[in-house]
């Protein structure tokens, strides 16, 4: 195994509207949070994709103090249901590896997978990482002033669901 990205995985998401180059990976582009996708060759045809989506914890999206129990039940729901995000790629794919962990106010998950056509892996990480954005969304709790990022994507889910746009309303 290499530490470069796999010449066939390059041009995959080079070639994918939703990714743009970023140093030795790909940002996604079709989500608000922070997603960034690298590859790297395995000892076998498959490819390893590392798909990393940084969100905000549950206190530092909102204004206000949010209590110890509250974040950690947050927290643990959403590692919980980030772990079905295969499930939303349409495709036949597993995780090697799930970690999500709190880093400097953030919620950083970390999703493991091989999978051997390249040129699908690119919808494969865009549907995790547009998953991840929609599992926040859908554990936002209610009764906090949400702010930043977080309030304006509850504002598009709150005005998708009045004929505003496509979607699931909140």
């Amino acid at each position: 195994m290499t530490d470069e990205i796999p010449e066939r995985a390059v041009r995959a998401f080079e070639g994918h509207d939703a990714f743009e180059r970023d140093d030795d990976g790909f940002r996604v582009t079709t989500t608000r949070f922070e997603g960034r996708v690298t590859a790297t060759d395995t000892d076998e045809w498959a490819i390893e994709y590392t798909l990393t989506v940084r969100a905000p914890m549950l206190s530092a999206a909102v204004d206000g103090d949010v209590g110890d129990a509250v974040e950690a039940g947050w927290f643990d729901t959403y590692e919980r249901r980030l772990a079905d995000a295969p499930s939303a790629t349409r495709a036949d794919v597993e995780l090697d590896d799930l970690s999500v962990a709190e880093t400097a106010g953030e919620a950083v998950a970390e999703f493991t997978f091989e999978y051997g056509n390249a040129d699908r892996a690119p919808d494969v990480a865009k549907a995790m990482a547009e998953y991840a954005e929609g599992t926040y969304v859908e554990g936002a709790i209610p009764g906090y002033d949400y702010e930043g990022v977080v309030a304006d994507l509850l504002g598009a889910a709150s005005s998708t669901g009045q004929g505003e746009g496509t979607g699931t309303p909140l």
